[in-house]
């Protein structure tokens, strides 16, 4: 069996892939993030505009590109690789609770406004956790018990603290809202159960960037630091350690897509197919991490070296969606 990209999915790939190596290198990541939304609200507005991100998952009548959630993860991946802070995850997520719980007039109202990169986030209201992106969203989708609802912060009175975060490209917020002011649109269930799993599936695809970043930086680092007259590249058991960083992105990124294959095509085997992605592609990521630091001397988690960003980004990652050893454990029952 051969899995490879399609020619549109490898040219999306190439020109999101040209717009991040101009717009967010490692000195526009950083200044991003001393933005007050915490991220480049120009550059979302590039992606959204001319690359359509946000309208991906969307369907056509909805005002959507009419095309999956794969190519969603994808884009994705790359911001991963780039550690670009944006909303496109909370969007994702929040596309694919009103596809699988909201009712069609729902869809027709709420659907066009996410695919033109209004931003949004998708808030559990039975569970005390932090919300991705809150802060910084114009809409808020929530489940309540079994209703899947809207709220507008700026009119329906929701109360959205930010919450400070160790990896600052993740921005995080608490959410107060009083169910009664939600306008119902749907069933919280479905809702509930798709962001579950195209999170995990997200993760793992942020995970396989991250560590294909990490690999990057390093291999990049060996071939121009000399020590002993010659490049520390050159040295055996350095390749060795790079080399094992290599299978690890490889086997991760066959792993997510895979994964992100299965969850939108609603296969059925796409909950087990994903927790192992997201556990595999998790622990890769902390693992090159961790080695990045390593090879580069220890000078990497300092603060003024990138490379902490990337060991910062494959921590967080692990706490998502689920950790490694929780999605194992979801696996065995």
């Amino acid at each position: 069996m051969e899995f490879a990209l399609s020619q549109d999915q490898e040219e999306l790939l190439a020109t999101v892939r040209a717009v991040l190596a101009k717009r967010s290198d490692p000195a526009a990541v950083r200044a991003a993030l001393a933005q007050e939304q915490g991220y480049d609200v120009e550059l979302w507005q590039l992606l959204c505009e001319q690359i359509g991100v946000a309208a991906l998952g969307v369907p056509e009548e909805h005002d959507g590109a009419g095309a999956t959630l794969f190519e969603s993860l994808l884009v994705l991946e790359e911001l991963g690789r780039t550690l670009t802070p944006s909303p496109l995850l909370s969007t994702v997520l929040v596309v694919e609770a009103l596809l699988a719980g909201a009712s069609q007039e729902a869809r027709a109202e709420l659907l066009p406004r996410l695919a033109a990169g209004e931003t949004a986030a998708f808030v559990d209201l039975d569970t005390a956790e932090p919300v991705l992106d809150a802060d910084r969203a114009s809409l808020l989708v929530v489940v309540a018990g079994d209703t899947l609802g809207v709220v507008d912060p700026a009119a329906d009175g929701a109360r959205i603290t930010w919450t400070p975060s160790m990896d600052q490209t993740l921005r995080f917020g608490r959410v107060e809202v009083d169910p009664a002011t939600l306008r119902p649109i749907g069933a919280a269930a479905p809702a509930r159960e798709r962001v579950a799993l195209v999170g995990a599936a997200a993760t793992a695809a942020l995970a396989v960037g991250c560590a294909a970043r990490g690999l990057e930086m390093t291999v990049e680092y060996s071939r121009t630091r000399v020590q002993f007259g010659r490049p520390i590249g050159s040295f055996q058991a350095l390749k060795h350690r790079m080399a094992d960083m290599l299978v690890l992105v490889e086997m991760a990124r066959s792993a997510s897509w895979s994964a992100s294959f299965g969850v939108a095509t609603h296969s059925p085997d796409a909950a087990m197919s994903t927790r192992v992605a997201a556990a595999y592609a998790i622990e890769a990521a902390t693992h090159v991490a961790a080695e990045t630091v390593q090879l580069h001397g220890g000078i990497a988690i300092t603060w003024e070296h990138d490379a902490q960003l990337v060991f910062k980004r494959a921590h967080a990652l692990g706490q998502l969606f689920g950790t490694p050893r929780e999605h194992r454990a979801a696996l065995a029952l």
